[in-house]
C-alpha cells in the first residue's frame, strides 16, 4: 500500500511555491439548510502549521489527515455573522498565509427550485460533438488533448457556446431539459471527449468554456422555462486528478494489495448489491474494482469523501442554477453511503430529481434503487434515490418491435416491461429510452426507417415516466458501436461545424430524410408538452394479439388511446375488446395527422405503425 501512495504522490516542487494553494469549495452560501460545511485547504506540509479563522470564528474542528497537504475545516455557517472572512496560516505567531472565504446570498427560493419530471422531454448531448461555437477554445494550453476531429476518439472542438447558439433548435424540438455527458475538467493524454475520468470537479473543462459559461446555459435555459441536468459522478474520477496525485488518505480510494498498482478491474456484476447469496469477494470486485484504468475508483464510506462529494453537489446545483442530476454507474457505489448523498441533496432540495442510471435487466433490480422501494425495503434498504433509469424497456423495445408474436417474444415483451410497473413506488418518475451515448444507435439497428423510429418514439412520449431522447436521433442519426466503437456511436452533428457541408441544425436546410424524422419528432413532442394525461395519467394496458399492443393513458378529464401495430400488414382491431377504455367516445382525433378516428366498430392500423388517438 505504501507503493500506492508513492506512485500517486505529487512531487514536492510542484507544490512548494505555495503555502495555501487550493481551497475547495472556493466559497459558499449562507441560509443553507445543513450549515455545516467541510472546508479542504491544501498546500506543500500545510499540516505541519496552524490554522485560525479571523473574526473571532472558532472552527467546529480541524481534521489533519496522513497527508500532511491537507487540512479539512468544519465550520458552522449559521454562527458566522460576517460575509467574508479570513483562513489564517500561521507558524507559531506569524501569519504565514491566507485565504479570503465567500459566504455569498442564495437566489430567491432556491431551495424550492423546480426540477425534471414526466413533464419533460431530457435531451441528452454529447457536447464535444453537438457544435463548436468558439473554435479559440478548441485546445487550451492548460490541457493536454488537442482538438484533432479527423480522430474519431479525439476532442472536435464542440463546446457550451454551441450549445448556447442551438437552444432555439433544441427548444423547438419539443425538449424542455438538457444533460450533457460531463463537462468538468478531463486533463488525461488521450480520450478526453466523453468526460467521465474528471480531473476537477470544480471546474469545468475549459475545451467547453468556464464556469461563467456553463451558468449562462443553465440561466438562458431557464429563461425558456427549461432546465439544465448534470451528468454526476460520484463512483470514478480520473486518474489525473489533482487529489489522485496526491492522495488525502490511503483510502480515498480503492486499491488492492494483490495487484500491480493496486488496479483490478470490476467484474460490472452489481447484482451482487441485492445477492443475499453473493460472495464476498465477488461483490468487493464488482464494488470496489476501477472501471477502467483511467478510473480509481472512490471510496465513499470514508466519511471525509462523501463530505466532499455531498458539498460539490450542493455547489453545482447552487452556482449553476441546475434543474437535476444524472448520476453514472450508480450501483457501482456503496449503497449505504449513495443514500446518505442522495438524502443530503433532497433534504436541501425538496424538488430536486435525481436519476441514477441502473443498468440492470430487470424491474426487481431496477426497482430497488429507487426511494422507497419495497423490494428495497425487502433487502432494508432505502436508496433515497427519486429516479432511476428503464433498462427493462431499453432491453425490450427493439426486440418487441422486430420480432414476431410468441408467449413472451415480439409486443408481449412490452407488456410484460409494463406490467411490472407495480414494483416502482413512483412510476412516473422513471426516465424511459431507446438509446443513449453508451447505446447502439436506434436508427442502426433499423436501417434507418422512419416506421421504426416513430413506433419508438411515439411509445416512450406516451407511456409513463420521463422520455429522453439521444441527440441527432431526430434527424435519423446513425451509428455502429459493433464495428466503430463508441465513437461511432458519438458522431458530430451535421451542421454544428463551420466548416460541415450540410446543416441539420437548421429545419429549412435539412435533408428530405431528415425532415421526416424531425418533422414527427417536433409533432409529437410539442404535443406531449401539454398533456397533463400523458404526464401523470393512469395506465391500462390490453395484452397484445397478434403483436398488436394497445394501452390507454386517462385521468378524469382525457383518454388517450396508443395502438402499436408492428407486423408487416395492416391489421384490423374489434374495438368491442376496448370499451371498458373507450366508454362512450364513438370518435377520436389522430395526432399526428389530425385525422378524425372512428371508434363505434373497428379500426384499422396500418402496418409499422402506432397511432395516438385523442378521445372525444
Amino acid at each position: 500500500m505504501k507503493k500506492i501512495y508513492t506512485i500517486f504522490a505529487l512531487s514536492a516542487a510542484s507544490v512548494a511555491f505555495a503555502q495555501i494553494q487550493k481551497v475547495e469549495p472556493a466559497f459558499w452560501w449562507k441560509g443553507m439548510k445543513n450549515p455545516e460545511l467541510q472546508i479542504l485547504v491544501y498546500g506543500k506540509d500545510i499540516a505541519n502549521n496552524e490554522i485560525e479563522l479571523s473574526d473571532g470564528i472558532k472552527p467546529k474542528g480541524i481534521q489533519k489527515v496522513e497527508n500532511p497537504n491537507y487540512v479539512f475545516v468544519m465550520i458552522n455557517t449559521d454562527e458566522i455573522t460576517v460575509p467574508q472572512f479570513k483562513i489564517n496560516l500561521k507558524k507559531g505567531k506569524k501569519n504565514i498565509g491566507s485565504y479570503t472565504y465567500e459566504l455569498k446570498q442564495r437566489n430567491p427560493n432556491s431551495a424550492s427550485r423546480e426540477s425534471f419530471s414526466s413533464k419533460d422531454l431530457m435531451y441528452l448531448i454529447m457536447p464535444d460533438r453537438f457544435a463548436n461555437g468558439d473554435e479559440k477554445n478548441d485546445s487550451t494550453p492548460d490541457l493536454i488533448e488537442e482538438a484533432n476531429r479527423s480522430l474519431p476518439n479525439g476532442r472536435h472542438g464542440g463546446d457550451l457556446k454551441g450549445i448556447i447558439n442551438n437552444l432555439d433548435y433544441i427548444q423547438n424540438l419539443g425538449a424542455t431539459a438538457v444533460w450533457l455527458t460531463p463537462v468538468n475538467q478531463d486533463n488525461e493524454k488521450a480520450y478526453t471527449y466523453h468526460g467521465y475520468a474528471q480531473t476537477d470537479l470544480y471546474k469545468i473543462d475549459s475545451r467547453y468554456g468556464s464556469n461563467e459559461d456553463y451558468r449562462e446555459l443553465s440561466r438562458k435555459l431557464n429563461a425558456r422555462k427549461m432546465m439544465l441536468v448534470m451528468d454526476y459522478v460520484t463512483n470514478h474520477w480520473g486518474v489525473s486528478h489533482w487529489m489522485i496525485k496526491d492522495l488525502p488518505t490511503k483510502d480515498w480510494i480503492h486499491t488492492f494489495s494483490d495487484e500491480k498498482n493496486g488496479f483490478k478491474r470490476s467484474n460490472y456484476k452489481t447484482t451482487t448489491q441485492f445477492d443475499t447469496n453473493a460472495s464476498d469477494e465477488d461483490k468487493k470486485v464488482a464494488l470496489d474494482g476501477w472501471f477502467d484504468t483511467t478510473m480509481p475508483d472512490i471510496n465513499q464510506k470514508n466519511p471525509l469523501v462523501l463530505k466532499y462529494l455531498t458539498q460539490n453537489a450542493i455547489w453545482w446545483i447552487e452556482y449553476a442554477e441546475l434543474g437535476g442530476f444524472r448520476v453514472d454507474t450508480y450501483p457501482y457505489n456503496d449503497k449505504e453511503a449513495m443514500a446518505k448523498w442522495a438524502k443530503a441533496i433532497t433534504d436541501e432540495y425538496p424538488k430536486f430529481n435525481i436519476v441514477g442510471e441502473t443498468w440492470l435487466n430487470t424491474a426487481g433490480h431496477i426497482s430497488a434503487w429507487q426511494k422507497d422501494s419495497k423490494t428495497g425495503e425487502a433487502a432494508n434498504y432505502n436508496s433515497n434515490l427519486p429516479s432511476v433509469m428503464d433498462f427493462m424497456l431499453y432491453g425490450d423495445l427493439p426486440k418487441a418491435l422486430n420480432e414476431k408474436e410468441g408467449w413472451d417474444t415480439g409486443m408481449n415483451r412490452l407488456y410484460n416491461t409494463m406490467s411490472s410497473d407495480f414494483l416502482y413506488p413512483d412510476i412516473n418518475n422513471v426516465m424511459v429510452f431507446f438509446e443513449n451515448h453508451d447505446t447502439e444507435r436506434w436508427n442502426e439497428i433499423f436501417n434507418s426507417d422512419p416506421k421504426s423510429y416513430k413506433m419508438a418514439m411515439s411509445i416512450i412520449s406516451t407511456i409513463r415516466g420521463i422520455p429522453q431522447i439521444y441527440y441527432g436521433t431526430e434527424i435519423g442519426m446513425r451509428g455502429n458501436k459493433n464495428k466503430g466503437g463508441d465513437a461511432d456511436i458519438r458522431r458530430d452533428f451535421p451542421g454544428g461545424w463551420k466548416s460541415d457541408k450540410q446543416n441539420a441544425l437548421n429545419p429549412s436546410t435539412q435533408t428530405p430524410e431528415q425532415k421526416e424524422f424531425y418533422q414527427f419528432t417536433q409533432k409529437l413532442l410539442n404535443w406531449r408538452k401539454g398533456k397533463e394525461v400523458i404526464h401523470s395519467g393512469k395506465t391500462k394496458n390490453f395484452v397484445p394479439q397478434n403483436n398488436v399492443f394497445v394501452y390507454f393513458r386517462y385521468n378524469e378529464k382525457e383518454t388517450v388511446m396508443v395502438v402499436t401495430n408492428s407486423n408487416d400488414k395492416e391489421e384490423a382491431l374489434d374495438l368491442k375488446r376496448f370499451s371498458e377504455a373507450i366508454k362512450s367516445s364513438i370518435k377520436g382525433k389522430d395526432v399526428i395527422s389530425g385525422k378524425e378516428i372512428s371508434l363505434q366498430n373497428s379500426l384499422s392500423v396500418p402496418a409499422k405503425t402506432t397511432m395516438i388517438i385523442e378521445l372525444n
